[in-house]
């Protein structure tokens, strides 16, 4: 997309999105339009939103793009009724940066404003990054969106966890998540 239409799409994408019924999430699933393209925006692996390769400065916009975001079989995508358009994630599109236990519920905040309630439907999944050896922990946020759990809130995850045969375990709403083996 040239450099004055990705301007124009950006616009666009804020406008529809801003037409969304109801204060709820916008119901994104149901939205099925033809593919327009690309825009350049890109959520880095730190999370910040980039659009021609500047931050997007705004968080309200940031928030309001990430409603409107769904992964496809073909990626990432920006989509209203009327656009449907493929952005860059690095990583995964959001961070949980703050970590609550309410009763026997953990509230995971993520890096735009949403609060998910790990269990069976939203977990939390700890694998290894087959770079550092580190684990790279994540919680599902909604349908096929993740978020990169911050290394801070997976401290707390970890002072939480009981260990159990030799792994750490933490449990919300009645579900059991291994964050993983004891080290010796």
């Amino acid at each position: 997309m040239a450099e004055s239409d990705s301007r124009t799409g950006l616009a666009a994408m804020a406008q529809a999105a801003q037409q969304a019924p109801g204060r709820g999430l916008p119901p994104v699933h149901l939205w099925h339009p033809a593919h327009c393209g690309d825009i350049d925006i890109v959520i880095r692996r730190d999370g910040v939103w980039m659009h021609e390769g500047s931050p997007i400065g705004r968080p309200a916009l940031v928030r309001l793009f990430s409603t409107i975001l769904r992964k496809d079989a073909d990626g990432y995508v920006l989509v209203t009724p009327g656009e449907k358009l493929s952005i860059t994630v690095e990583d995964l599109p959001f961070r949980a940066v703050a970590v609550e236990r309410r009763g026997e519920t953990l509230i995971f905040t993520t890096d735009v404003g949403d609060a998910v309630e790990a269990g069976a439907e939203f977990p939390v999944v700890v694998d290894v990054d087959p770079g550092t050896g580190e684990p790279a922990p994540r919680v599902r946020v909604r349908a096929d969106l993740w978020a990169r759990i911050a290394r801070p809130v997976f401290y707390e995850l970890v002072e939480l966890a009981e260990e159990t045969g030799g792994e750490l375990l933490i449990r919300s709403d009645g579900a059991g998540f291994s964050l993983g083996a004891v080290a010796a």
